[in-house]
């Protein structure tokens, strides 16, 4: 009985890893099928492939894609739900999107936060705004006064002045 499970165990693995490197070649899964939530992390130049494909543009004050270095804006080690949360988003809205916040270091730590791939900022449109807003519940302010909203799927979006700081528990819907 044990040898069975170990087996069904690998396999679980095996499938995950396969449809993982279907939905975003280059990813990488972290955890294992026992794992509750597992995390595939993918490559810079696949969530830029990603984010062109529905249209979603991105800048760096910096001008550059070094996750090292605060004022570039990067996607290495991106959740791959976050850079599907994204298309959803942008798909959903049929607004404008530019992210001006990745992986890069520099962001608020934890475990839910921009270095693991967590969350990313937008550009604050008037488009995107609306949408949230009207789209998503509010649920009140965080912790430093940025009034936040929920989508249906979980996904909490909170308007920090100049941006919207997104966090991407799951893909949205994707």
């Amino acid at each position: 009985m044990k040898l069975l499970k170990t087996l069904i165990g690998v396999r679980i693995r095996s499938i995950v890893t396969a449809l993982a490197l279907v939905i975003a070649p280059g990813a990488v899964v972290i955890g294992t099928a026992g794992d509750a939530f597992a995390v595939t992390k993918i490559s810079h130049a696949t969530a830029t492939s990603m984010f062109r494909e529905v249209g979603i543009t991105w800048s760096s004050s910096g001008g550059c894609s070094d996750r090292n270095n605060p004022t570039c804006t990067s996607f290495d080690q991106l959740n791959l739900a976050t850079a599907q949360g994204a298309q959803t988003l942008k798909r959903a809205s049929g607004c404008a999107l530019n992210i001006t916040g990745g992986t890069e270091t520099g962001h608020a730590s934890g475990t839910y936060s921009h270095w693991n791939g967590y969350k990313l900022d937008f550009s604050k449109y008037t488009c995107v705004g609306n949408y949230i807003k009207s789209a998503f519940t509010y649920i009140g302010v965080r912790g430093d006064g940025a009034p936040q909203w929920r989508s249906g799927s979980g996904n909490i979006y909170a308007d920090e002045g100049n941006h919207w700081d997104v966090l991407y528990y799951n893909c949205g819907g994707c």
